[in-house]
This record gives structure tokens, C-alpha cells and sequence, in this order.
């Protein structure tokens, strides 16, 4: 598995002990880190963009985004076509952003919650794949009111 990861300065320390948790007991995992690196102000959206279209273009399998509270970095990522992208802060809600929703990217906040507890997240995430059954209409029809919007995309801008 390919994994983007990326951080603003509000969660680089949460990024590294999640970069480094996950080489410890995931060394069959490919990380690429799209920053922020030590010391760097960094917009989250820019981050987030880059590892969304990362994921989007197949690149990577899953990405990982962290930022103070995960909100603003899931906001950017679902911009993106074709990402699914959720904010886990509990157990629970990182299996169903898997399981029910198909979620490419998981984002979290460094601000919420404490490490252990992301690193346990983590692996709550991974460990899970889409369900498929009830729930392949409900991600199908995300899918169709996504591309309902892209085919209109065009129009807006010729009306500006």
C-alpha cells in the first residue's frame, strides 16, 4: 500500500510520531510525506490539494492529513474530484469512513486529539476496506452528484 501523508505546522509533530509509527509496524507501507517539513509555515489547503490529487490520480492508495483540527484540510481534500475524505477523531467514526463510505483520505486534528489515540485511528483505518451492500448506492450516488457538478462547471465559467 502507497500512503500520502501532510501536515500545516499546526500538526507536524503529530505527522512525524505517525510517520514513524507507521514504519515501525507497517514496513510493507510506502509513505511520501508532502509536508510541512520542521520550522515551515505552510497554508493547509495547498497540502491537502497536493496529497488529494495525489490519491485522485492513483499515485497512492490512501492519504493522511493532519492540521490543527483536521476540518479545514477534509474541507480542501473533498474539493478535489474523486476524493472521499473524512475527519476520525474516535474509533467509530474512522471504521465507517472506511467501511460505509469508501473514505480515500482520513483527516485529524492535532489540536483534538493526542497521539496515541491517532495512532490507534490509524490503524482502525487501514485495517478496514469498503463494505460494498447498502451502502454502494449511497457512494455511487456521491460519485453521481460530483460529476452533476463537474458537468456544470463549464457553464459558470462562461457566464463570469
Amino acid at each position: 500500500m502507497k500512503i500520502a501523508i501532510g501536515c500545516d505546522e499546526a500538526a507536524y509533530n503529530l505527522k512525524i510520531v505517525l510517520i514513524e509509527h507507521l514504519r515501525q509496524k507497517h514496513q510493507e507501507i510506502e509513505l511520501c510525506d508532502f509536508g510541512a517539513g520542521a520550522g515551515e509555515t505552510i497554508l493547509y489547503p495547498d497540502v491537502a490539494r497536493k496529497v488529494a490529487e495525489e490519491v485522485a490520480a492513483g499515485h497512492f492508495d490512501r492519504g493522511i492529513l493532519v492540521c490543527g483540527t483536521g476540518i479545514g484540510m477534509c474541507m480542501t481534500a473533498n474539493k478535489v474530484p474523486g476524493i472521499r475524505a473524512a475527519v476520525c477523531h474516535d474509533p467509530y467514526s474512522a471504521e465507517r469512513s472506511r467501511k460505509s463510505n469508501d473514505a480515500q483520505i482520513m483527516c485529524m486534528g492535532e489540536r483534538v486529539i493526542g497521539e496515541e489515540l491517532a495512532k490507534c485511528l490509524v490503524e482502525i483505518w487501514l485495517g478496514c476496506d469498503f463494505d460494498g451492500g447498502r451502502s454502494t448506492a449511497k457512494v455511487q450516488r456521491i460519485n453521481d452528484i460530483e460529476k452533476e457538478y463537474r458537468a456544470c462547471a463549464p457553464l459558470k465559467e462562461e457566464r463570469a
